[in-house]
Formats: structure tokens, sequence, C-alpha cells
């Protein structure tokens, strides 16, 4: 997880080397390793190292070959056969990535990154052309951060190390504030500075003297389907790409460990990672997993140490008890943070972070997100309605009952094939019905209605809240959705941070785009079968997973742990937060109404009411620390 920074004074100015050096200072937590910046005439670069594989021991960067000059943070999984297709004759183990990155744009050009696989983002001078070339990875594992106008181009690994920058505005974007207290993370391109962007994953963009534009270069193709002639076949098959997804990220000259929920996503990468490691006769792999002896109901450790049981692995345990929610993943561990958080659990990847750390990991694998890659495929049972396939469908829905949602077999029948079938003129009529009956005039989420008025954010709301309601009608168009919701990006730009922050990378198999691929083309019964959801990952995991966690039907509950610790650990903190908020604050939420919410939290905790105080809590907490807490 290294940190990349960069200055382009489009209108030919000269790189003042100080002004690149600040930027470096500012992100000096990514580069435990070494740092080092080059430019030239308008253009300029620098590079915080944190030493992770073994190429990257003498990788120096930024690098300059000919006319070609490259920054990069990245790890590239397809080396073996990008080396084959660029015929180079270096032995691999002196090619560092960004050699190859470097290399890749000298054969294909704009179409480099098509053909990297890995995490990625990197910026490449091409002197010759006057343009600057930036890229990031399929889905956004490592973040890029960007401010353009007719005269500057700076970009960064993170937003505070061009925030000083001549020409950057620093000011509050308020369009932002409405979607973070909505928790609404549709746009993947804005940021809580005016003008300030991400670039989206997936895209690249090109920077000359008289244009600028952004493309995206890869595609999910939701029309691809494998067929294959038996559930074993798909297993197998599963199970290589898995295997490979793996495999591949436990490329590092650094301990490696693995955070072990005791969930069938986590779980299923330290099986495998455990059996990668024993055949290179590696020290066994270190695991991390929380345990919450004050909250069971949000106890997951008798799943981890089933997996333990199994040998193979050097456990830590984690205890949650003592950790603030609001606390730790603030004022600890986010010092340096350039948004407010918006996950509530952050705290405990903090505590599974720092426990890693200190046991000398610079590589943690996690299982984020395998509910996604893999996914349920609820959409299984509405496809069996409109075929026709009515014992099929009886048996799916018998099984989800008891295995998936928990309702009657009636409610799951309503909800997930009545309610996706109903003609959307009906659908519509319906939900007005509805919310005539429950409408009130303050908003649930304590925005005050002139404020998103003001910022355009009421009509845009309205907008992404009618596409929502229609629900997908097949399992391949609910994956699709799925695999391109915009929270996915921040979630990874999140642990990203925090990951940076404590000179440790984070390493996600799930998001290989090669199992992406291969998962969204399964046919839907690989997704759900008589009620097993995730059923290729189940049968792919047989013999590597304890029984009891390959044939899992609960989740965790983070809820009462997160519950208990908020009002037991942060309870003054948030009365605090409160009782005195920062002026601006006031100007977007209804403080009283606020003041409520958390009244009726602290009675009876729901989910809607913790999300609707972490966001505003949060906010309120990161606006005087970046200087935005006086009323507008």
């Amino acid at each position: 997880m290294s940190g990349i920074a960069g200055i382009y004074h489009v209108n030919g100015k000269t790189v003042d080397p100080s002004e690149l050096r600040r930027m470096t200072e500012r992100l000096a937590h990514r580069g435990p390793d070494g740092s080092d910046t080059w430019h030239e005439g308008p253009i300029g670069f620098g590079h915080l190292m944190l030493w992770t594989t073994l190429e990257s021991l003498h990788e120096k960067l930024p690098l300059v070959s000919g006319a070609l000059g490259i920054t990069a943070d990245a790890r590239i999984d397809n080396r073996d056969e990008l080396i084959a297709a660029l015929n180079i004759a270096t032995p691999p183990t002196e090619i560092t990535d960004s050699a190859l990155i470097l290399a890749a744009y000298e054969r294909w050009g704009e179409s480099c990154a098509e053909h990297l696989i890995g995490d990625f983002a990197f910026a490449i001078w091409d002197k010759e052309k006057q343009q600057l070339f930036c890229a990031r990875d399929h889905m956004g594992v490592k973040p890029f951060y960007y401010y353009r106008s007719d005269e500057l181009f700076v970009f960064a690994s993170e937003i505070k190390a061009f925030l000083n920058t001549p020409g950057v505005p620093c000011e509050l974007n308020e369009l932002w504030v409405a979607s973070h207290l909505t928790g609404n993370y549709d746009d993947r391109e804005i940021t809580a500075y005016e003008g300030i962007q991400r670039l989206p994953a997936a895209h690249f963009i090109i920077t000359k003297q008289e244009e600028a534009y952004v493309r995206q270069y890869w595609f999910l193709d939701p029309a691809r389907e494998i067929c294959l002639y038996s559930n074993e076949e798909y297993a197998a098959a599963f199970r290589e790409i898995f295997t490979e997804a793996v495999r591949c990220r436990l490329r590092s000259a650094f301990p490696v460990g693995a955070e072990v929920s005791g969930g069938l996503d986590s779980s299923s990468v330290a099986c495998v990672a455990r059996q990668q490691l024993e055949k290179q006769g590696a020290p066994p792999l270190l695991t991390f997993s929380l345990v919450f002896d004050e909250s069971p109901e949000s106890d997951e450790s008798a799943y981890a140490r089933a997996l333990v049981a199994q040998g193979g692995v050097n456990p830590r345990w984690i205890p949650t008890g003592a950790l603030s929610p609001l606390d730790v993943g603030l004022h600890r561990i986010f010092w340096q943070d350039d948004e407010p958080v918006w996950a509530p659990n952050i705290y405990l990847t903090c505590a599974t972070m720092s426990a890693a750390q200190h046991a000398g990991v610079r590589v943690l694998l996690t299982g984020l997100d395998g509910d996604t890659t893999v996914y349920h495929g609820p959409e299984y049972l509405t496809e069996l309605a409109v075929t026709g396939r009515w014992k099929t469908l009886a048996k799916n829905i018998y099984g989800f009952s008891k295995l998936g949602d928990h309702l009657s077999p009636w409610k799951v029948f309503w909800r997930r094939v009545l309610v996706p079938l109903t003609p959307d003129p009906i659908g519509q009529l319906w939900r007005l019905m509805r919310r005539r009956k429950q409408s009130t005039p303050v908003r649930e989420d304590g925005i005050k209605p002139e404020f998103a008025q003001r910022v355009g954010f009421a009509a845009l709301t309205d907008a992404r809240q009618r596409d929502r309601q229609k629900p997908a009608k097949t399992v391949k168009q609910g994956h699709y959705d799925k695999l391109n919701a915009g929270v996915i990006q921040f979630a990874l730009e999140e642990e990203s941070r925090v990951a940076g922050a404590i000179g440790l990378e984070e390493r996600h198999p799930f998001f290989d785009k090669r199992l992406i691929e291969f998962c969204l083309a399964l046919p839907a019964e690989q997704k759900m079968y008589d009620g097993w959801t995730r059923i290729v990952l189940r049968r792919a995991m047989q013999e590597l997973l304890p029984r009891k966690i390959q044939w899992r039907v609960s989740k965790s509950n983070l809820g009462p742990g997160h519950v208990r610790n908020l009002l037991v650990n942060d309870r003054a903190l948030i009365e605090g937060v409160l009782a005195d908020p920062p002026q601006r604050l006031e100007q977007y939420i209804d403080v009283p109404r606020l003041r409520q919410t958390f009244q009726r939290y602290a009675a009876c905790p729901t989910a809607p009411d913790a999300m609707t105080l972490w966001n505003a809590v949060s906010l309120a907490l990161w606006l005087p620390r970046v200087g935005f807490d006086n009323a507008i």
C-alpha cells in the first residue's frame, strides 16, 4: 500500500520541487520504506514506498525510462503472462511491477490497463505525446484522487496531499454532505471537497495541454454465460479460479496474515491460503479473529475456532469489549482522514489491522464482499416462477424460508416472486399509497429539507429511489447491479486509508477480476439450490472448510456489539457533540430531532437510527478538524 502524488502544470509552468516534496511529506505514513520525487519541466511525480513483494525490495520509484516516467501504487498478478506477451528477457525476479506497467504502456498505449490483472493506481508521463496517462484498477482497490483546471492537474493516493497546493481549492462540497448524511454512494466521482474528484474504478484519465478526458476501459458482460456439464465441474472450475485469486495474493517478502471472522468468505480465503503456504513450505498462516465476550450475539469465534482446530494456522484473538467505535475509528487511526468515516464497523477493521501490524504482518488477506462476488441469487425464485418451474420453485422457497430469510414460505413468495413481478404502474401506485400513510414533514435522516433543496439533492434522491424500487427480475440482473454499486469503491477506499495509516496492504481475493467475471457468468442454479445460497462456493470448499462453516446459514450480527460499545464507550462523546455541535452542522441537520433520535436509539436501538446517528456524528467530528466548523 504505497503512496503516489504528482503535479502537471498544463500551462507549461515549471514544477516547484518544494511543492512536490510537501505533497509527498503529507503521505509519509504510506511509505515507511522510503520516498523520492522526480520532476522535469511542467511535470513532477512523488512516491512513498511500502515493501511487500520480493520485487518491491529493489524497486525505485518514480521510474524514468527513455521518454516515459511512472509512479505507481501497484501489485500486478498476471506477471508471467505479461512477461511472455511482452517478450521480456530479463529474469522475472528482477522485473518490478511498475516496470511491467511501463512496458505494457509502451506496447499497448491507452489499452494497457486492459491487459493488467491486480490492484493498481498509476500515472505515466509520455514526453513524446506530451500527455499524462493515469489509470485505476478494475474494482478500485487502490485509491486515486485528482483536481483538474485549465492550468493545473494534481493527483495523489489521498486528498490531503494536494489540499494546500497553490491553485487547488479547499471548499466543502455540500452535495457530498447530503450524500453522506443519507448513506448515498451512487456517485463514484464526488468527494467531500468541491472540484476534487475520484477516478472511478476501471477508468483512465488522459490530460494534455489542449484537452482532458476520462474513459472506462473494462465493463462486466451481463450476457456472458458459462455452461458446464455437472455441479462437480462448476465447483472444480470455481475452485481453480478462486485458488489462483488467493495464491497470487500470497506473493510477499514478509509474513502474511488473514482475517478470519468465522464466516464462509474469510474462512474460504484462509483455508486456501493455508493450503498454498503449506505447499510452498512457508510458515503457518497468521489469522486474526475478533472475540465479542461482552456481546455474545455478535460473537463468531466458535466458527473461527473450528477452522483453527484443523491446524496449519497461527491464530490471534482480538477482544472487542474495550473498543470505542468513534474514538478509535476517528481519533486514533483516522487522524489523517480526508472524509468522515461512513462505515460504523470500521473500528473493528482498525483493531484487526493493528493486531496484524504488531505481529509483523504487511500483507493481510480479507474475505471482503464474497457476498457480492459469488452472490446469493434470490432472484432465482422470480425466474422459476416466470418459467413455470413450480416444483423447483416450491423446493427453493421452502428451503430459502428456513435457511435464508427465516420467513414463512408465503412471505418469501410475496417478497421474492409477487413483488418483483408486479407491473410497474401498479407497484408505483402501491408505493405512493404507502408513502401517503407514512408521510412526515421532516426527513427521517434528519436533513433539513431546505438544505436538500438548495443543493439539488432532493430531486436527485427521488430519481434514484424510483430506480431502486424496481426490483431485479433475474439473477444476472441483480448480480450485475450489485457488482456495479458505488458503495464497493467507498468501502475499498476506507479500508485503504486505515491500512495506509499503519504500513499495511490489504488484499481481497473476492475482488479478483477473473473470479468476478466467472461468478457473474454462472447459471442461476449455481447460486441457489434448494434454498442454499452461494452453492457453488460451498461445493468448491468441500474437504477444505470445516462442515460447520461450509454449511453455515447464519450471518454475523455485529449490531449488538456495536450498540454496546457505542453506548458504553462512546456515549459521552456523542452527548458532547449533540450538546454543542459545529455551527456548520446545524445548517444541514435538524439537531433537536437528532437528539431525539439518540434518545430513541439509547432506549431501543435500531439499524436506521444507528446509521443516522453515525453519519451525523462522524461528520460533526470531522468538520472542525479540517476547518469547516463555522456556519456558512
